[in-house]
């Protein structure tokens, strides 16, 4: 039964948000995160992401990482600016051994600017952090 089905808390995996320079066309650009802040790698790591507004929803985005490593990050996707005054919400499942675990993440709409960045674990950036 599904009330037999025990998912531990998520602890140290968060997801940021940093504005980064794109190297080819020297423009100001916001790209999505996922930290793994733990000790332990994450296995199978699927991403599902979408923006949302009472109006407006974005397609679904799906995104595979077969490992992330301890202590380590891996780029989830770009965001447009239209989509940062949307709702960003990042639903994250991956596998720690045979456990699994789950945790939604969620950048409330216009919460992605420069003024609520923040210094980011592991990356040495600033960005947005929602843990």
């Amino acid at each position: 039964m599904k009330k037999d089905i025990h998912i531990p808390k998520v602890k140290d995996v968060c997801v940021a948000v940093v504005q980064e320079q794109h190297p080819e066309y020297k423009t100001d650009e916001w790209n999505a995160y996922i930290i793994n802040n733990q000790d332990i790698d994450l296995e199978t790591v699927l991403i599902v992401s979408r923006g949302f507004s009472e109006e407006k929803i974005t397609p679904v985005m799906r995104h595979t990482i077969t490992l992330l490593p301890a202590r380590s990050y891996a780029k989830i996707e770009y965001l447009q600016n239209d989509v940062l005054l949307l709702n960003n919400e990042f639903k994250v499942t991956f596998f720690q051994g045979n456990q699994l675990f789950d945790k939604t993440y969620l950048f409330r709409k216009n919460t992605i600017n420069i003024n609520a960045m923040q210094t980011l674990p592991l990356m040495q950036l600033k960005g947005v952090l929602v843990k």
